[in-house]
């Protein structure tokens, strides 16, 4: 059965940036050799269902979907506009150091340090001085190439 918008498949993946880095996948094995297990180590690696159309995955992925049946694999290369949209100086939020200091339990913000924002996203933090920190709310992989390795396991 040929895939098309509406139907519920389940795929593998593997996903890699330009310089081969896996940066997520279903794949057990993969995740063991690529790290992503033991980084991630409450994670289950397991095949992903999706409901085609329905936007539960990033554009490239989606559209590369239709027309591929049970048992195909895929090699798709997604553009930054295809995936998480390229990166934006618009998306830097400047704050006073003194503010998320406070925002952040009394703890000193560091350059490399993570915060969580309400919606759960998160956000880097890129520069700290004694007046002002950057926070950025790009997309990690923002403005990045994707490669992605996928398998049709079933289409439902």
């Amino acid at each position: 059965m040929t895939i098309e918008s509406g139907d519920e498949v389940v795929i593998e993946y593997t996903g890699r940036a330009d310089d081969g880095t896996v940066f997520d996948t279903s794949r057990e094995d993969v995740a063991a050799e690529s790290g992503l297990a033991e980084a991630q180590p409450e994670r289950e690696f397991t095949p992903l269902t999706v409901s085609v159309g329905a936007g539960e995955v990033i554009d490239g992925i989606e559209e590369a979907l239709p027309g591929l049946s049970e048992g195909d694999t895929e090699s798709i290369e997604v553009p930054p506009e295809k995936g998480y949209g390229e990166w934006s100086e618009e998306h830097v939020r400047e704050y006073e150091t003194e503010e998320l200091t406070a925002t952040l339990g009394g703890q000193r913000p560091e350059v490399g340090q993570y915060v969580e924002t309400e919606q759960g996203a998160a956000a880097e933090i890129t520069h700290v001085d004694d007046d002002v920190s950057k926070v950025d709310f790009n997309p990690p992989l923002a403005g990045e190439t994707l490669h992605f390795e996928i398998e049709v396991v079933a289409v439902n």
